[in-house]
């Protein structure tokens, strides 16, 4: 495993696990995987040296952080355990409510890591950040994040805060790469860190979807499984392969392997197994050269998917007779 220190939170890892689906219902998995699945991927994790664990109070309403709370038994204190406020009423008073809130359910007395969810269109950070503040002064959180935030909004964030807002967690992979115009060189300048969620694409990144074997579930909104972006992918998934083949390992795991190669990134894929997780997790060993490296970024940012309106076209064609 490979480790950044990240002020406020500490050892962190570079390929941590992301747990929305610990107790949501929208992902499928059901009750059982709570109870079993879930605590034995938990487990498995800390066996392999992971120590970054991201969760959300709005994941599956507080479930999430009750569930990986609870698997993470007596070494919650000493990861890096994430978690966020979704930026409803984000007052102050509110905010330190919530975190409290979230620290009970993870069993925590204090959150290394606690993020804004995402950024409110109405309320500014100069309401929301002096409960952060508060929270850090108090002892429980160790740093403050954000997520999906532009750069801009990130450093207005820095403003209101007064302090370093720490991290940026955003959707960010090969295959969705607009983090590698600003944020990342932002990151690395400052000493912060980019947290890649979705690090996969819900699988696409994977190979194994195509015209003729499209996801279900979750997965089949997405607008990258629409035909055209299926076929507009493929010159992104055949340099995947390729560098696979010259690494001997699969293309996810290059996928992230890419991530983890930029400075200041790390990625929280998630787990629906104990052999997925610690497919995923093998991806920190691999070493790529600048070649793959500037190749894999060369064919992400020639990829061009098409508008989520465009694909929807599409999809009510293809249920049209022909």
């Amino acid at each position: 495993m490979k480790y950044l220190e990240v002020d406020g939170v500490g050892r962190t890892s570079r390929i941590g696990l992301g747990t929305w689906q610990f107790g949501s219902r929208e992902w499928g998995y059901g009750d059982d995987y709570a109870s079993g699945p879930a605590r034995d991927i938990v487990q498995r994790a800390l066996a392999l040296g992971v120590t970054l664990f991201d969760t959300a109070e709005v994941y599956g309403t507080g479930r999430s952080e009750r569930i990986l709370g609870e698997a993470l038994g007596d070494a919650r204190t000493e990861v890096a355990v994430a978690s966020k406020v979704f930026p409803v009423a984000p007052f102050p008073k509110i905010v330190k409510q919530r975190a409290r809130a979230s620290a009970q359910r993870l069993q925590l007395t204090r959150i290394p890591l606690y993020q804004v969810h995402q950024p409110n269109p109405v309320v500014p950070d100069s309401v929301i950040m002096p409960g952060m503040r508060d929270l850090l002064d108090d002892g429980v959180i160790g740093a403050v994040g954000v997520s999906n935030y532009s750069l801009a909004r990130w450093r207005a964030a820095d403003a209101a805060l007064g302090r370093r807002v720490i991290s940026n967690q955003v959707h960010f992979s090969l295959a969705h790469p607009q983090a590698l115009d600003d944020l990342v060189p932002f990151a690395e300048r400052e000493q912060r860190i980019v947290i890649a969620y979705s690090p996969l694409a819900q699988g696409l990144l994977g190979g194994k979807y195509g015209l003729d074997n499209r996801p279900g579930g979750v997965r089949a909104m997405n607008r990258l499984f629409g035909t055209e972006n299926l076929k507009r992918v493929e010159p992104l998934l055949q340099t995947l392969r390729e560098v696979a083949a010259d690494v001997d390992a699969k293309p996810a795991q290059v996928a992230l392997a890419w991530l983890i190669s930029l400075p200041g990134v790390v990625a929280i894929p998630g787990a629906s197994s104990v052999e997925q997780l610690e497919f995923n997790v093998a991806a920190a060993d691999i070493e790529l050269s600048a070649e793959a490296v500037a190749a894999l970024t060369a064919a992400a940012r020639a990829f061009r998917p098409v508008s989520v309106g465009r694909t929807l076209i599409d999809a009510v064609r293809e249920k049209l007779p022909v």
